[in-house]
């Protein structure tokens, strides 16, 4: 998964605050439910020791001390209901104080006496060396009669502890879960929200200037993705229209210089021809021809350009046999090869077929043969093979020549570039050779990538679809 996606940090984001959100929610209920059950079991001890008070000992004068305790252990029977109760008189005398409850949690006698005398009631915490803490209610409680007692009604906290722990486990058992399904829902949502970015980012990546005319989908969303979309349209449609203009004018430029390079040659040989011409001025005539050659050249390749990129495909298309155009063609460039001792070799697998136009294929090995020929040293070596692989027909063009930068790798099938300008020129190079091999190759179905080491040799690679039988 990609760390830096807008997707993985939408989800980490939505998972640390909503994890945060839960624990916190459930850390604000786990205190609020501490409380309640605290201050619920201090209204609880409170009432019972006023009901104790209002009850019996109001009446102990008349009822006797003995009537009162019996009724305290049948009425509040506190070692079963695992209570605490001590009524101690004003001098500190006991009347009353409970036994060991029946689950022996406490010890009834490790409970400091209250302070006397005791002025109003107060609720304290007792915690107990060899039990559980202990919250005591102490009620001073005054009779009729004018005597003076401290009620004490006290309960452990372990049931306020057993309900906390349990929620506490419940909550440390449901969060993580909670939160993976909560993670799990929003990773879903924020992937199909991310969807039509996804489709835009692969339709993007399909658009060159080949395909300008294809647009980006557009979902009736009304959000921002549509917006974008709808934007990103727009924009290739002027790229489209700029593309189209520049490739409109080098088209027609290409095609008016035609004629006036034609005159141009033609005036140029007929001073040439004239026999009263001196030698230097024969010279520059020669040479404004080679110039004149080399313009033609540009001009022509100019408007095979204009002609691919624009989509021209109705140039002739039949079943070729990739093999023997390929020998063929390398047989009529070997005096060329010969010219600088250079090592022309072939090799072709039989029966690799395309579908195409027999004139633009030779013109791509025409164009790559002569580039390896051009930039091998004399005793050099330039191979030519074809070959099938994967359901496509090979044809790779590799020699041990001069290679090429590796920083120029990426822009050599661009219009006009030129790794070394000074000796491509030297060289009778245009810089449109590779960028016509590149279109032809596009308008077959197929495309052509170089691999090159400086100083060591390239190696050009043409990949086309096979032939299915279509065209006969």
């Amino acid at each position: 998964m990609n760390t830096r996606s807008i997707r993985f940090r939408l989800t980490v984001w939505y998972a640390g605050l909503l994890a945060g959100v839960l624990a916190l929610f459930s850390i604000a209920n786990l205190i609020v439910l501490e409380r309640y059950l605290t201050e619920t079991l201090r209204d609880s001890l409170s009432k019972q020791a006023r009901d104790l008070g209002e009850s019996l000992i109001a009446n102990i004068k008349q009822n006797g001390d003995a009537y009162v305790v019996d009724e305290i252990k049948e009425h509040y029977a506190p070692e079963t209901n695992d209570l605490f109760l001590r009524v101690t008189r004003a001098d500190g005398s006991l009347l009353y104080v409970s036994g060991l409850p029946k689950n022996k949690r406490f010890d009834p006698s490790q409970i400091p006496a209250p302070t006397l005398p005791l002025s109003q009631e107060s609720v304290r915490e007792i915690e107990l060396e060899n039990g559980p803490d202990l919250l005591v209610d102490s009620l001073p409680f005054k009779t009729p009669d004018g005597q003076q007692f401290v009620i004490e009604v006290g309960a452990p906290y372990k049931e306020i502890e057993d309900v906390s722990r349990g929620l506490l486990l419940a909550l440390a058992i449901a969060l993580p879960f909670v939160v993976a399904l909560a993670v799990g829902g929003g990773y879903l949502l924020v992937r199909r929200a991310l969807k039509p970015v996804d489709e835009i980012t692969r339709s993007a990546a399909r658009i060159t200037s080949q395909n300008l005319s294809e647009r980006l989908p557009v979902l009736p969303t009304g959000d921002e993705l549509e917006r974008l979309s709808l934007s990103l349209n727009q924009m290739i449609g002027r790229l489209e229209k700029a593309f189209q203009q520049t490739d409109r004018f080098s088209a027609d430029a290409s095609h008016e210089l035609r004629t006036p390079l034609a005159i141009l040659r033609g005036e140029l040989e007929s001073i040439v021809r004239q026999s009263n011409v001196p030698s230097d001025v024969r010279e520059s005539i020669g040479s404004a021809l080679e110039e004149t050659d080399r313009l033609t050249k540009i001009v022509e390749n100019l408007l095979a350009l204009s002609r691919l990129e624009a989509g021209d495909s109705h140039f002739e298309r039949k079943q070729v046999d990739l093999g023997e155009l390929v020998t063929s063609t390398t047989d009529q460039m070997k005096l060329l090869a010969e010219d600088k001792k250079i090592s022309l070799r072939c090799s072709t697998a039989e029966h690799v077929t395309v579908e195409g136009s027999p004139t633009r294929l030779k013109q791509v090995v025409v164009n790559l043969v002569d580039n390896a020929i051009k930039y091998t040293p004399e005793g050099g070596d330039v191979h030519v093979s074809v070959r099938e692989q994967q359901g496509k027909a090979i044809v790779e063009v590799s020699d041990n020549g001069v290679g090429i930068p590796k920083e120029s790798l990426s822009q050599i099938f661009e219009r006009f570039y030129r790794a070394d300008k000074a000796r491509t020129r030297k060289l009778g190079g245009t810089g449109l050779g590779l960028s016509i091999v590149k279109s032809i190759c596009k308008a077959h179905g197929g495309d052509v990538t170089a691999q090159s080491t400086e100083g060591q040799g390239s190696s050009f690679c043409v990949e086309l679809p096979l032939s299915n039988g279509a065209f006969e």
